[in-house]
């Protein structure tokens, strides 16, 4: 991007950033094509290839989408959108998964790797064909998992975190192979930080929790986040770790505590939230957030609005809490048939966007909007 330059870690160590949780900071809007590359992909509708689609992982061939109802099916899309295949290995038995939380592309193997609940890591080639399954690091609840090099990923899994009087890792390398874990990242922290809230409502015990990203693909290295640390580090190819972010007060000072973490970077900004760890149970809202977004080179912080240019209305984009494990795309947004179909027939699109609502029905797939770090 003109003007910014790509970050060494020299740049961090000598201007550490550090964030005031606290802080009421001055508004600024943005408008999402001005910094980033925007690509829509209409999904491919028939028979077959019908689903409410949840985007697992995108690689450079391949869209990995289930349906957010837990029927087994996995439905393999290419780049363009056109329905390659539809596979269900769902059952009891060897080879088969009883529950997708997660699928992980790894292309470059021919393999994806399903996070079964129950089960662990089952590996699959791109055919539905059983290869193998391990456990190790991996826990029920196990949230992130990125490509690290060819033959490992860095994992991260909060159910690992030790105890208060010996805190463990979160993190960790392990192998694709057979999940051994090759080297622990460890992050120290004063004491554990529960991110969850539990209250006894008629006799049951009801638990809510925050959620975030762990690990976001940044350049070169890794951004990881801990939330029981008041420092977010960035991890390079040799396992090194310098500080990226600092935030304060701690949050072992504060009552209720606020989250903080990273959500989606960029080489000018990095976008950021706060979560207060407060819930109200009877209207089922809470953890309260607020967006923040520090402007490299103005080496300020604002509290943001980004606008999708697409539409001829103010449309404002929700950055996700969680992001792909391929470092060339930023985040997706899910554009549903329905809603993409009213706005056009309301002329509110332009452009790419609006070429293809208007050959769209309001039944068919929905369109993926990647969004991409600029060349």
């Amino acid at each position: 991007m003109a003007g910014c330059k790509r970050i060494k870690q020299s740049d961090h160590e000598n201007n550490l950033i550090t964030v005031d949780v606290r802080s009421n900071y001055p508004q600024k809007e943005l408008t999402l094509q001005e910094f980033m590359d925007v690509e829509y992909i209409l999904l491919e509708t028939n028979d077959e290839f019908l689903h409410q689609g949840v985007v697992l992982d995108i690689g450079q061939e391949n869209i990995i989408i289930k349906n957010r109802i837990n029927d087994g099916d996995i439905f393999i899309y290419d780049r363009n959108g056109k329905g390659v295949r539809k596979i269900n290995r769902k059952g009891q038995g060897p080879g088969e998964y009883s529950f997708i939380f997660g699928i992980t592309l790894d292309e470059e193997n021919n393999e994806m790797f399903i996070n079964d609940l129950s089960k662990g890591i089952m590996v699959y080639d791109l055919y539905g064909n059983f290869i193998r399954s391990f456990h190790g690091f991996i826990g029920a609840f196990s949230m992130s998992m990125h490509h690290f090099d060819n033959a490992h990923f860095l994992f991260f899994n909060d159910t690992w975190m030790g105890t208060e009087d010996t805190p463990g890792s979160s993190f960790a390398i392990i192998s694709k192979e057979d999940g051994s874990i090759v080297k622990e990242i460890k992050i120290h922290y004063k004491e554990i930080v529960d991110r969850h809230l539990t209250v006894m409502a008629n006799g049951m015990s009801r638990s809510v929790t925050t959620t975030y990203t762990p690990i976001i693909p940044f350049q070169d290295s890794w951004i990881i986040t801990e939330l029981s640390s008041d420092t977010i580090f960035m991890l390079s190819q040799d396992y090194s770790m310098i500080p990226f972010i600092v935030r304060t007060p701690s949050i072992h000072a504060m009552n209720p505590e606020i989250f903080f973490s990273p959500v989606v970077l960029t080489d000018r900004y990095y976008f950021l939230q706060t979560q207060r760890k407060e819930y109200d149970f009877k209207t089922e809202t809470g953890f309260p957030s607020t967006k923040l977004m520090y402007d490299r080179k103005e080496q300020k912080i604002y509290e943001y609005t980004v606008i999708n240019d697409d539409y001829t209305i103010k449309k404002t984009i929700d950055f996700p809490k969680s992001t792909l494990s391929r470092k060339e795309i930023a985040f997706w947004q899910i554009i549903e048939a329905h809603g993409l179909v009213e706005s056009y027939e309301k002329g509110e699109l332009k452009g790419k966007l609006k070429e293809i609502a208007a050959t769209m029905d309001e039944e068919d797939n929905p369109v993926i909007m990647l969004i991409k770090n600029k060349k």
